[in-house]
C-alpha cells in the first residue's frame, strides 16, 4: 500500500474554526479514553531525560492531545516540567481547558505556530502526535530540519498505521464521538447539534482518519527523510512500539544532539544567534 498525499478536511482553512475545534476536541476525547499513547510513556521519560530538558514545546497540539494525560504520570518524576501546546490553528477552547486542569503545568500558545518554522523563542523538546503525516516528504523533512537548525531535540509519534487493519478501526474510532460528545467539556448545545443532529463531526473523523492512515509514514520511510537532514550531528530512533495488547503499534521517530563538545559549542552558536 502506497502512502497517497491526500487531504484532511479539518486542516483546510475554509473549514469553519468553530467546527475544527469541535473535531480536535473528539479527537483528544478519544485518545483520552482508549488511553492510546499511554504504552510510550516509558520511552517518552527515556527521551526527555537523554534530551536533558524540563520544558516540551508539543507542536500540532489541536485540543491538547495525549499531554492532557501523560503530564500528570510524568510530572511526578519531574516536577519542574512545563508544557507549552501550540497549533497553526490554535484551539482557544482547549487552551482554556488546559489552564484549568493543569494550571502552570500545562499552558496553551494562543498565537498560531507553523511546526516548520518555530519561533526562537519557543524552547524546548519538541513532540508531535498524530500529525506528522501532514506534511508532504519535504515538508516532513523541514519539520525535522528545523529542529535540528534549533539545537533542539524531538519526538514524534503516530498511532495511525498504513495497513488495512488500522483503516477498518477508523469506523469504530468515529462511533466513539457519538460516545464521546456528552462528556466534553465546556458543555456546548453547537456540539451536540454538529455530532447527532446533522453529524458532521463524526463524518470528518471518520474521513480525516482514513485519510491519515493513507498518509502515515513507514519506518523506512522515516528514515529516508532523516537521511536528506543536513547539519549537525543528531542521535536517530525509529521504529514501531507495541504496546502491551499487541493490537495498535506507534511508529516513533526520536531526535536529539549527539552529546559531544563540539555539538555543544554549536548549538551554544546557533542560540546566539536566535
Amino acid at each position: 500500500m502506497r502512502r497517497i498525499q491526500f487531504f484532511e478536511i479539518h486542516e483546510q482553512s475554509w473549514f469553519p474554526s468553530s467546527l475544527r475545534d469541535f473535531v480536535t476536541d473528539a479527537l483528544e476525547s478519544g485518545l483520552e479514553l482508549l488511553n492510546a499513547y499511554g504504552t510510550i510513556e516509558p520511552m517518552l521519560r527515556s527521551a526527555l531525560d537523554s534530551a536533558g530538558k524540563g520544558s516540551v514545546i508539543d507542536l500540532c497540539s489541536g485540543g491538547g492531545g495525549p499531554w492532557l494525560d501523560l503530564s500528570r504520570r510524568l510530572n511526578r518524576e519531574n516536577q519542574d516540567m512545563q508544557i507549552l501546546l501550540s497549533d497553526k490553528y490554535p484551539n482557544l477552547g482547549a487552551s482554556r481547558k488546559a489552564g484549568a486542569l493543569h494550571g502552570k503545568l500545562i499552558t496553551y500558545d494562543s498565537d498560531p505556530v507553523d511546526a516548520m518554522k518555530v519561533p526562537c523563542g519557543l524552547a524546548g523538546f519538541r513532540t508531535i502526535f498524530s500529525s506528522y503525516h501532514h506534511f508532504g516528504p519535504d515538508e516532513a523533512r523541514a519539520v525535522l530540519q528545523d529542529a535540528v537548525d534549533a539545537g533542539e531535540s524531538i519526538g514524534i509519534f503516530e498511532i495511525t498505521r498504513r495497513a488495512p487493519s488500522a483503516i477498518f478501526l477508523m469506523f469504530p474510532w468515529a462511533l466513539l464521538v457519538f460516545v464521546s460528545a456528552l462528556r466534553i467539556r465546556p458543555f456546548r448545545w453547537s456540539r451536540l447539534l454538529w455530532t447527532y443532529f446533522i453529524p458532521v463531526i463524526p463524518f470528518v473523523v471518520l474521513f480525516d482518519g482514513v485519510v491519515s492512515c493513507l498518509r502515515t509514514y513507514r519506518p523506512e520511510e522515516l528514515r529516508e527523510i532523516i537521511g536528506g537532514l543536513i547539519g549537525s550531528e543528531y542521535e536517530w530512533s525509529v521504529g514501531e512500539h507495541l504496546g502491551p495488547d499487541g493490537i495498535i503499534p506507534i511508529s516513533y521517530v526520536i531526535g536529539h544532539p549527539r552529546k559531544t563538545a563540539e555539538t555543544g559549542d554549536l548549538l551554544s552558536e546557533k542560540a546566539s544567534v536566535c
